[in-house]
């Protein structure tokens, strides 16, 4: 380590983050390994934005049945074009959704990275219904072309007193596969994001680990049954950080 610190001084901090740091010169640019690196790195990106739900994939990987809907969205394209579509059900998938009484609504989507969903809410999920034993779930609910305010219409139509979504988020150019997790307390159309709570970056090996984020998200969905408020009036008093 020592020869290698001493031939480039960056390779420590180079080893400890994704970050882009002690990238060299070639003359007056980058190196030609660096920029095929970039190049690369944009490229999973704009695809992970593209790729699509695999919404049989997920349900195989999540062992047990999901309600797929639809958001206002039809396409890849408007869902890009049109943030407000993508928050909004689309009118048939509404007869989807059976109203109950439930503790907890779990709302899987898409959002910027399929991949990123697929890739860890399952193990996530697992590790959430370990730590609420005794909470009434909500059936799962995945959600093609949504955004995180979908998940308000959806936990009301289904009558739930939390919704929790799990979505992918937007890709960077050192994580295409970033799932974020946003709660509201008494979902319904309207709500503010200063109502919700995130935990965000949940992404193992190089982001928040599954185990972390799940005693994070426990910590926080309790703490709002039991105050019965979200967002900015809920903090994480950091017991449940890693």
């Amino acid at each position: 380590m020592t020869d290698e610190l001493s031939l480039d001084p960056w390779a420590a901090l180079r080893a400890a983050t994704r970050a882009r740091v002690g990238l060299g010169r070639t003359g007056d640019a980058l190196p030609t390994a660096r920029v095929l690196e970039l190049a690369a790195a944009h490229a999973q990106a704009r695809d992970a934005v593209h790729d699509a739900l695999d919404h049989e994939l997920v349900a195989t990987a999540l062992g047990e049945p999901v309600v797929v809907v639809d958001s206002a969205a039809g396409d890849r394209v408007t869902y890009l074009q049109r943030p407000d579509l993508g928050r909004r059900l689309a009118p048939n998938s509404r007869d989807l959704l059976v109203r109950g009484e439930h503790d907890l609504a779990v709302v899987l989507a898409d959002g910027l990275s399929a991949r990123a969903l697929l890739a860890h809410a399952p193990a996530l999920l697992h590790a959430l219904r370990a730590r609420l034993q005794g909470w009434d779930f909500a059936p799962l609910v995945l959600a093609r072309q949504g955004r995180v305010a979908v998940g308000d219409e959806i936990g009301q139509l289904l009558g739930a007193r939390t919704v929790l979504v799990l979505l992918g988020e937007r890709p960077g150019l050192s994580a295409a596969d970033s799932l974020g997790a946003y709660l509201t307390w008494d979902p319904a159309p309207g709500r503010r994001d200063a109502e919700r709570n995130c935990v965000s970056n949940i992404r193992p090996p190089h982001g928040l680990g599954i185990e972390a984020a799940a005693q994070t998200l426990a910590s926080l969905l309790s703490a709002a049954r039991t105050r019965q408020v979200s967002g900015v009036a809920l903090k994480d008093d950091g017991h449940a950080l890693p």
